[in-house]
């Protein structure tokens, strides 16, 4: 699905809200292995790439915006099978695909969730809440709302080169589930990010943040306000 297809198909918006959602939207750049990348296209790690992935001055609003915006969608669709009858022992967040260099990633990010945590599911699809692009940017890897009801994952080639690309995935993910950074943290900490240096690889949640994704969304209800939100640069 290409990026510009993506932008056209959130639901609901007019064509301006819908060019200004293409203005907030980081640029689409071609896929490539992250191993190798074209001449004309810088993917060396940056101190600014670096320093997003293991603590910079965040925009906490933002973030609370885009987590608020998946939030509401889920719990319409929710409210929605719950109301035909249907019984729905978890929530289901629908995402969407929009970054081909990082699909074994997303994927392998979706199944190490899903296996998890019991109370909410990601699941691929159309009827999406948020979708995953990728491309350079050097403020790294980040999530974010496009400021209409809609949030993206964005994830920075140069950073994936440098750190753990699984990781960073899961680790973006997590602050759609609703989970703040805590760089201090160890290697065993998903949310820990890049603080623990490169060469951490884990990309599984801890006890401790399983457990907290579950309680926030218990019972097919989440509770925005208890929840810490990663900034979009």
């Amino acid at each position: 699905m290409s990026h510009r297809r993506i932008l056209s198909s959130l639901a609901g918006l007019s064509a301006t809200a819908l060019a200004a959602a293409a203005l907030a939207v980081p640029t689409f750049a071609a896929a490539f292995p992250i191993a190798s990348a074209p001449a004309t296209t810088s993917t060396t790690s940056t101190e600014a790439s670096r320093a997003a992935y293991v603590g910079s001055p965040q925009d906490e609003a933002a973030t609370k915006a885009f987590y608020n915006a998946v939030m509401k969608s889920a719990r319409a669709k929710f409210a929605q099978q719950a109301k035909s009858g249907k019984k729905v022992a978890a929530v289901t967040v629908t995402y969407a695909v929009d970054a081909p260099t990082f699909r074994s990633q997303i994927n392998s990010s979706t199944s190490i969730w899903n296996s998890s945590v019991s109370n909410v599911k990601l699941v691929e699809g159309s009827n999406y809440d948020f979708y995953y692009t990728e491309g350079n940017d050097s403020r790294g890897s980040y999530a974010s709302t496009d400021g209409h009801g809609s949030g993206y994952i964005f994830l920075d080639y140069a950073q994936a080169q440098q750190y753990d690309p699984t990781r960073i995935t899961a680790h973006e993910t997590g602050h759609v589930l609703g989970l703040p950074d805590h760089y201090p943290g160890p290697c065993s900490e998903l949310m820990s990010g890049g603080g623990p240096g490169p060469s951490c690889t884990n990309p599984y949640p801890d006890a401790t943040e399983r457990s907290k994704v579950n309680n926030l969304w218990a019972n097919g209800i989440a509770a925005p306000s208890q929840a810490a939100f990663h900034a979009a640069k």
